[in-house]
């Protein structure tokens, strides 16, 4: 894999990707966006509702979404069953290397050493990271993932559709909606209009959302309670 570290402007670290020529995280910053998107739009919403849920993750990357979605549940009562799908893993040096706990002020703390668990774990398997995480990474594109559970959220954080077009087919996009329970969320960075069209046709009910620092919007979306 052709990578290497860079820092954003809020000071935490992302991934540039030589062969997509795309960075992993906003360059306005990595921290920020992913709580912004993924956490506060997404997780909070849906997990102040219920005890437990099943999260999905498009794209796992660095890790950094699992890692502030077990951060929102250490020392609650809820539960997390983590799902994440990404065909092409981050080395474990590099994500050794990666700032974010430092950042977050969780470098004394038991969850420093939880951000290295979560990629040290072994893929395909099942890991209780925390008792309030379990977590399940697999090592496959989406198109082969064969789920035996039906998910409450869906982080959907592949490359960019310039970058990743594959991932973001009609197709792909049917099939998540098939396997969210109804009243489930999806959330992603991208607001192109294409994109909510596509979700919009499927059934999906699309909001437009302020994006993080330096994009203007986002996108959630809900599958009806029929």
């Amino acid at each position: 894999m052709n990578i290497e570290i860079r820092t954003t402007q809020d000071g935490s670290h992302t991934l540039y990707n030589f062969d997509l020529n795309e960075n992993y995280h906003s360059i306005f910053g990595a921290l920020d966006e992913s709580a912004h998107v993924f956490i506060e739009a997404g997780l909070k919403p849906v997990l102040g509702a219920k005890n437990g849920i099943f999260v999905l993750e498009i794209g796992f990357g660095t890790g950094l979404n699992a890692w502030l979605s077990l951060c929102e549940v250490e020392n609650t009562d809820k539960l997390i069953t983590y799902i994440a799908v990404e065909p092409y893993p981050v080395p474990g040096h590099v994500a050794q290397q990666l700032n974010y706990p430092e950042l977050a002020g969780k470098d004394d703390s038991p969850l420093h050493q939880l951000y290295q668990r979560i990629h040290d774990t072994q893929w395909g398997t099942t890991h209780i990271i925390a008792p309030q995480f379990h977590l399940r990474k697999l090592p496959h594109p989406v198109e082969h993932f064969k789920p035996y559970w039906l998910f409450d959220l869906i982080y959907f954080d592949a490359f960019a559709p310039t970058k990743q077009p594959e991932m973001w087919d009609r197709a792909i996009l049917e099939k998540i909606y098939d396997i969210t329970v109804p009243g489930g969320v999806l959330v992603t960075y991208c607001a192109k209009g294409q994109f909510k069209r596509d979700l919009k046709e499927i059934g999906w009910q699309v909001e437009t959302l302020p994006g993080p620092t330096g994009k203007r919007e986002m996108t959630r979306a809900y599958k009806p309670v029929h």
